[in-house]
């Protein structure tokens, strides 16, 4: 896997000051998509234990509230084991941190279905997010006003609610929890 960038400090990608990694590759090339040249999977760098490490110092220091998932796809299956990797060592080092992904694919109809994901560790994978941010970026619903988000279609999923209960269950906006979650 290569990634296109990391961001050292985010904060328009989840509740308070984040780290941010932006993976290259992508499948779903949204018509105006605010990151086009992170859908050539060889786009940036190559992601390795050194990245890895690199982001764990950075989200070593206390004012950061956790790790953000971008693209490019996070969840194309070229992507899911890196991720999954980076995603086992922020939740051992981290575990107070949340863990937050955006992806083109819509949760029930791509990801738990298995139909776009081709991966043995898409479950692995959702059980250590907070929250999954779903669903293609579409330009015609797109809305300035929403909240970590950019188009009317995609939604909060908050994942440990949802994987508990079977059915999705939207993330209640950010109330001052310091990890972003209630």
């Amino acid at each position: 896997m290569n990634y296109a960038n990391i961001k050292p400090w985010d904060t328009a990608d989840g509740p308070g000051v984040r780290v941010s990694l932006f993976v290259s590759g992508c499948t779903h090339k949204c018509k105006n998509c605010f990151n086009e040249e992170a859908w050539d999977f060889a786009f940036g760098n190559p992601f390795t234990q050194e990245t890895i490490d690199y982001i764990l110092n950075l989200m070593s220091h206390d004012y950061i509230n956790g790790l953000t998932l971008l693209g490019g796809e996070p969840f194309h299956p070229k992507n899911q084991e890196a991720v999954l990797e980076l995603l086992r060592q922020v939740k051992s080092r981290f575990p107070e941190k949340s863990i937050w992904a955006y992806t083109g694919y819509v949760l029930e109809k791509d990801l738990l279905t298995g139909r776009a994901c081709i991966s043995d560790v898409t479950l692995e994978y959702l059980s250590k997010l907070d929250v999954l941010v779903d669903g293609p970026f579409i330009e015609e619903k797109k809305n300035l006003g929403l909240r970590f988000r950019g188009s009317a279609n995609q939604r909060l999923i908050d994942m440990k609610k949802t994987l508990a209960c079977g059915e999705v269950v939207l993330w209640e906006d950010w109330q001052g929890d310091a990890r972003g979650m209630k």
